[in-house]
């Protein structure tokens, strides 16, 4: 049964993938989303800890921790993914400059299409793939739809306020099926990490990555801080799975550690932001006139 659930999940994860790109490009005022490129410091730091710090704790923590190497490879491959589609919605939360939320969706976008390619056949031990096929999917499957999303907003502002709420709703709905199928395929994987060091590895991850990430936001304001956080908090877990579903003889394992990345990112993001907003008395700046 599991094998004859695994297209309609690749299809499900395509669409989530092509559906919530799509939107926010949709959203997304490109003029303000450059401007925050201006910023030096943001940016450093968003690349820093995007591209070099959260794969190297990643590495550390499979050196250090006895995963099995399936679990190592899923982990490595979540630290390589860095920020989810719902990164404008928990910025929003935490009271996050919703401006600068935009420009880290563009630094992590074309980031992780060219950084991906190149370190996951150095980083990812046990997965034969080329950079070719890396980039393949994420070249068509993040590019691409934000690219298009944004042509849209900025040429026709109108049609792209009409069409973004049918977008969001639809790839709404995508999502529920997507988890759906990944539990009926991936439940029992699930259950046999409990007991394991895979989840409670993952835990120390997502901690240190949210906290020492805000921490060490050297200089920046409150609400450039918290998107910094919660764009390396979230994980583009479609683009982590995107070189296990072309690779041949995977470990399973390492699906499932990509896959639990899910509800733990949704949990430390929610609770990020909680702590963010209280900590911050101030307005977004990306809601003001």
């Amino acid at each position: 049964m599991a094998e004859m659930l695994l297209i309609p999940l690749k299809i499900t994860i395509f669409i989530f993938m092509v559906g919530n790109l799509l939107d926010l490009g949709l959203r997304m005022k490109l003029k303000q989303a450059v401007a925050g490129l201006k910023d030096v410091r943001f940016v450093t730091l968003s690349l820093l800890w995007a591209f070099v710090l959260c794969p190297a704790l990643a590495y550390g923590l499979t050196v250090v921790m006895p995963l099995t190497p399936g679990y190592a490879m899923g982990l490595i491959l979540l630290s390589l993914a860095p920020c989810a589609p719902l990164l404008p919605m928990m910025a929003e939360k935490a009271h996050g400059d919703l401006n600068y939320s935009a420009t880290f969706i563009l630094l992590a976008s074309v980031g992780t299409v060219i950084y991906m390619p190149v370190m996951v056949p150095v980083m990812v031990k046990g997965l034969t793939v080329s950079p070719w096929a890396v980039a393949k999917p994420l070249l068509f499957l993040v590019v691409t739809p934000l690219v298009i999303g944004v042509i849209v907003q900025n040429r026709w502002e109108a049609f792209a306020e009409k069409i973004q709420p049918f977008v969001k709703k639809f790839t709404g709905i995508d999502t529920l099926l997507m988890l759906v199928f990944i539990v009926l395929i991936y439940g029992k994987g699930f259950i046999g990490s409990v007991g394991s060091y895979a989840i409670g590895t993952q835990v120390i991850f997502f901690t240190v990555i949210t906290a020492a990430s805000y921490a060490l936001g050297f200089g920046m304001p409150p609400a450039q801080k918290s998107v910094v956080s919660l764009g390396i908090c979230t994980r583009n877990c479609g683009s982590a799975l995107a070189p296990l579903f072309v690779a041949t003889d995977v470990d399973q394992s390492a699906i499932v550690m990509v896959t639990l990345g899910i509800p733990m990112m949704v949990g430390f993001a929610a609770l990020a932001a909680k702590i963010f907003a209280a900590r911050s008395g101030a307005v977004p700046e990306g809601a003001r006139a």
